[in-house]
């Protein structure tokens, strides 16, 4: 499979490798040259090269994986899982927000909703999508939409892929801290199934706002934080160079999100990243759906709400101290 154009900086040493490979390939075939001795050696480079970047990410570097503009979006995994997806817009308050979108599809030949936050490939469809950062009025369509789900009793399936919600000044004056509470407080409470994926991004009250939900998947190279690490860093450092050690302190990458019981399963990636085998990455994805949902479809709506409460009183650590 043809390698991605975009690299990031982690990869340029075994981009190096390939030109070397390439050109010895070229030269083989020219002076019509037997050189599958050093053709090996450098194939063998490439392979222990590749291994040792790709099982040693840093959590900086993981981020970086997950920003990566070919990487497999929402309506991607959609396309490839489901049959007959049908758009629904609008939040029937104010506008149709293009950065989250969703509708009915099928899945495994069940009906099911599609919550989505959805970027864009080029600058053009980005502006469209809003770079992925919903408006109040997005999370608020999420919400009409989960209120249907619950009507005509469908499991609700989130992809979470944000920076954040959008923080722009139209944005606040439509409360989007609000709308974003709201929907916090109906996930909460919602009488039917529900399972978050995080695809790429997980950024702040934008995830959250769809992701309160009975179970939370992440990719291997995704992540998920209260905070992007640009800005962790410019808060604590006053400088946003410091953000790859703001990401090692947040602990947000998907092994540790998984230690601390934030997530429920982390889905293995294709090596080398989703971008690189987006077909075996939905298939990984689909295989967890199939199981999360089979466990979840059994339950009844007392024991649904039950266990969904007592998975959010069992995060995080704290501590009580006596009355003074």
């Amino acid at each position: 499979m043809e390698r991605p154009a975009y690299l990031l900086e982690f990869e340029k040493p075994l981009r190096e490798l390939e030109k070397q490979l390439e050109a010895l390939h070229q030269q083989s075939l020219e002076n019509n040259i037997d050189m599958s001795a050093e053709l090996a050696t450098i194939e063998a480079k490439i392979d222990v090269t590749k291994r040792d970047i790709y099982t040693n990410l840093t959590p900086w570097q993981r981020v970086q994986v997950a920003r990566h503009p070919k990487r497999p979006y929402a309506l991607d995994y959609v396309a490839a899982l489901c049959a007959d997806f049908q758009e629904l817009h609008g939040d029937r308050q104010f506008k149709d927000d293009r950065a989250l979108i969703g509708g009915t599809a099928f899945f495994e030949g069940r009906s099911v909703m599609i919550i989505a936050q959805q970027k864009g490939r080029d600058t053009k469809e980005n502006i469209v999508r809003n770079f992925g950062m919903p408006q109040p009025e997005g999370y608020r369509k999420a919400l009409r939409l989960m209120k249907l789900a619950e009507k005509f009793s469908l499991p609700v399936l989130t992809f979470i892929d944000t920076p954040g919600a959008y923080p722009g000044v139209e944005s606040e004056a439509r409360h989007v801290s609000e709308a974003i509470a709201v929907n916090l407080r109906e996930m909460a409470m919602l009488k039917v199934p529900s399972i978050a994926v995080i695809v790429g991004e997980g950024g702040s009250g934008g995830a959250l706002g769809i992701g309160v939900t009975d179970r939370v998947l992440i990719f291997e190279n995704a992540y998920y934080s209260v905070i992007s690490p640009e800005g962790c860093a410019a808060i604590l450092w006053k400088d946003r160079a410091n953000a790859p050690q703001a990401a090692e302190a947040l602990k947000l990458n998907a092994a540790n999100l998984k230690e601390f019981a934030v997530v429920d399963e982390v889905i293995t990636e294709p090596f080398g990243g989703a971008h690189n085998d987006p077909a075996a990455a939905a298939a990984s994805l689909k295989a967890a759906l199939i199981r999360h949902l089979g466990e979840l479809t059994p339950l009844d709506t007392e024991k649904l709400l039950d266990t969904r409460y007592e998975r959010y009183r069992a995060l995080g650590e704290y501590r009580e101290a006596a009355a003074k």
